[in-house]
């Protein structure tokens, strides 16, 4: 109860035997991860050989109509990753292609990652006419979204660097160990597990999860140096071990 849209965020590989269990279960979302569309270029990226798996799983998804599809691409700098292939998604199925710019988390520091201005010059020298979309709102996050000249679904991009959007930002996450992280970049936040396992009630937990939210940092500072911030709090985990 109060809970309006239950959304999986996945790398594809097993969806193709799954979509069926999560249609009958209620899923109304799904965020698939994909780089790129060239396999040695993958293989590169993700360790493991399994496009093919992945793209399977999006067909397999496309099926379901009343679930809404979205493909996820961070852009590495990487030529071989051809972004204009991954985009080209939204013009064949009505399937919103959202590239996700580098943040410098983990192994996100070893990469010059790609700036939405650029992103922008990149697809707009292959793609049709780019316009910024002004319609219903695709989704409860920070992602602008473009309509494409015939393009059956829409670009979007999710700049968290390069347009820094701290300022709308909506998010809160609880890590697999059960900590709330209230920034990407920040350490801060509450240990919620240990509440509940020393026996917390639910008013405790309540009130534990609002100082956190009181305390929510006004905005990240990707790109500042340490050593021009007043004090290091930043997160030392990497995103695996954040989660989503």
């Amino acid at each position: 109860p109060g809970i309006e849209k239950v959304t999986l965020t996945t790398n594809g590989v097993l969806l193709k035997d799954q979509m069926s269990d999560f249609a009958r279960a209620g899923l109304d979302g799904l965020n698939i991860s994909l780089d790129t569309l060239d396999e040695a270029c993958s293989r590169r990226i993700t360790r493991r050989d399994e496009l093919g798996r992945t793209l399977e799983g999006i067909s397999e998804a496309m099926k379901y109509p009343e679930i809404s599809l979205k493909i996820n691409c961070v852009p590495l700098g990487i030529q071989e990753q051809d972004l204009c292939r991954v985009a080209l998604f939204a013009r064949d199925h009505r399937v919103h292609v959202r590239f996700i710019e580098m943040m410098p988390i983990g192994m996100g520091k070893e990469f010059h990652g790609v700036s939405e201005e650029e992103l922008l010059r990149i697809l707009g020298e292959k793609l049709p006419r780019f316009s910024p979309y002004v319609g219903e709102p695709l989704g409860n996050g920070p992602c602008h979204y473009y309509d494409v000249d015939g393009f059956s679904g829409k670009i979007g991009f999710i700049s968290a660097v390069s347009h820094k959007f701290c300022g709308e930002c909506n998010r809160i996450r609880l890590t697999s160990q059960g900590f709330l992280k209230t920034c990407l970049q920040y350490a801060a936040g509450r240990d919620l597990r240990e509440v509940i396992r020393s026996g917390g009630s639910d008013e405790v937990l309540k009130a534990m999860i609002l100082e956190a939210l009181a305390e929510k940092p006004d905005g990240h500072a990707f790109g500042v140096g340490l050593e021009k911030q007043k004090d290091d709090k930043t997160e030392k985990l990497c995103m695996a071990q954040i989660g989503g």
